[in-house]
């Protein structure tokens, strides 16, 4: 992520496709507006690990060309932003961890929640939970239209 220019709040929101991310961006944008803040819009994917623990070479130039296809469908879809600085991270990882390491220089990470809960929330895990958890910044979970 590029360093904090002065005391710019920075605002990290996490996006996967799903209508919950879709409002967690709206949400961000808006809060981005009135905090006079720089919005880094993230989005990670999967990529493929082999057994030694190495991406798989000969498959990962498709699935980032994928990736890439797939978050600018999302920002396409995002409501204006042009007045805004806005900075797009697309990296291969967990969500989580991903959004926690992001979350190390910003003023506020905001999720979506898909709202698993129960039995398969605790057992698929939950990025929301996760970065509640772990986040370096206070984080704004967004469960529906906001």
């Amino acid at each position: 992520m590029d360093t904090v220019s002065g005391d710019q709040p920075v605002i990290v929101v996490g996006i996967d496709g799903s209508s919950e991310s879709s409002s967690a961006l709206a949400w961000a944008i808006e809060e981005a507006r009135l905090r006079k803040a720089r919005l880094n819009i993230v989005y990670a994917f999967p990529a493929l690990v082999s057994f030694f623990g190495t991406t798989a070479h000969e498959y990962y130039p498709q699935v980032e060309k994928d990736a890439r296809e797939q978050f600018e469908a999302m920002l396409a879809e995002a409501p204006p932003m042009d007045d805004l600085e806005v900075v797009h991270t697309l990296v291969p990882g967990n969500p989580a961890e991903v959004l926690i390491g992001e979350s190390e220089m910003a003023t506020l990470l905001v999720v979506g929640s898909r709202g698993h809960g129960g039995l398969r929330g605790v057992l698929l895990g939950s990025v929301s939970t996760h970065c509640a958890q772990l986040a370096h910044c206070p984080v704004l979970v967004v469960r529906e239209e906001h």
